[in-house]
């Protein structure tokens, strides 16, 4: 399956937080087209030796499709694609980016939404808001940031929010109380969380031990891949044997073989990548697999997933 690419340029740069800089991009021949709270782009960015591809929530309001606006923040231990965006990328330059996909909608049947932002991961809840506000829904957005580092759009939050939005600064030693906010809840609520994955996790230990249902509780991290081992993985089809290092994805090495292989969110969330392992042991770290199946080691997600051993054998 390949994905068309849209060709879109720069109109503007903004930096909206110490680490955080806002990216306006306008379409370069047509029209951009509409799209639903929580969706994302996969932005390409050519680098050299290697491009890079990461995915980013688009901020706008989804009705407007004049243009896409994505925050980009500047990781310490960059792969390349923040410091690309942050260092390189300048007003006027025109970038690849994939048509809108969602793995992060709002369930429209719940009761009251409850957001759960950390960092950067105010960015999808930006596109959520407009269409809550839109419908009448019941809401709440707490916003937990080191205002050193991000805490993007809080002015303008807690202005158009009002006591509806909630804010936690580390840096200033204001803490979120999880137990309390999650304990305090009306029936019928639903938990979206968008963050690090330390949030993430905290979220859900503490949203399990209230004894919160799993299907009311919804998250999205966009994680880069971490390196490993190097190791090599050979397509079954054909024979070919590639090398993979230990800074590059297995997602990226068969890319760089010119090996087409789908993918929605390059972070081990979406499944789109899932491909059968015919030989070696998976080292799996995504988020989409269940504990069975990655028990049973034949298959693997390669946007974040490395070979536990020296090889794999994949059925490509």
């Amino acid at each position: 399956m390949t994905i068309d690419k849209i060709r879109v340029r720069v109109d503007a740069i903004e930096q909206v937080a110490p680490l955080i800089r806002e990216f306006q991009l306008v379409p370069v021949d047509g029209e951009l087209m509409p799209f639903s709270p929580g969706s994302h782009v996969i932005v390409e960015m050519p680098d050299q030796p290697r491009s890079h591809r990461n995915a980013y929530s688009l901020l706008s309001e989804p009705r407007d499709a004049a243009c896409y606006r994505i925050a980009v923040r500047l990781q310490e231990h960059s792969r390349g694609g923040s410091r690309f965006m942050h260092e390189q990328v300048k007003v006027g330059d025109e970038l690849a980016i994939t048509p809108p996909a969602n793995l992060f909608a709002p369930n429209w049947g719940a009761r009251k939404h409850l957001l759960i932002a950390g960092g950067v991961g105010i960015t999808p809840f930006m596109s959520y808001l407009p269409a809550l506000q839109r419908v009448g829904a019941g809401f709440e957005l707490h916003y937990l940031f080191r205002s050193k580092q991000t805490g993007a759009y809080r002015q303008q939050l807690a202005s158009e929010l009002g006591e509806r939005c909630y804010l936690y600064d580390a840096d200033e030693g204001i803490r979120c109380d999880l137990g309390e906010l999650l304990g305090d809840q009306p029936r019928g609520t639903h938990i979206y969380i968008c963050g690090p994955q330390t949030l993430i996790a905290g979220v859900q230990e503490v949203a399990q031990a209230l004894g919160w249902p799993t299907s009311h509780i919804h998250f999205e991290a966009f994680a880069a891949p971490q390196p490993g081992y190097p190791f090599e993985v050979e397509l079954n089809s054909s024979g070919r044997t590639l090398a993979v290092d230990g800074d590059t994805s297995l997602l990226e090495a068969l890319e760089d073989a010119g090996i087409a292989v789908p993918s929605l969110c390059r972070g081990g969330v979406c499944g789109q990548c899932k491909t059968r392992v015919v030989a070696g042991e998976p080292d799996h770290r995504d988020q989409f697999l269940t504990a069975d199946e990655r028990a049973e080691g034949n298959c693997i997600m390669p946007c974040v997933s490395r070979a536990a051993g020296k090889r794999l054998v994949l059925d490509l």
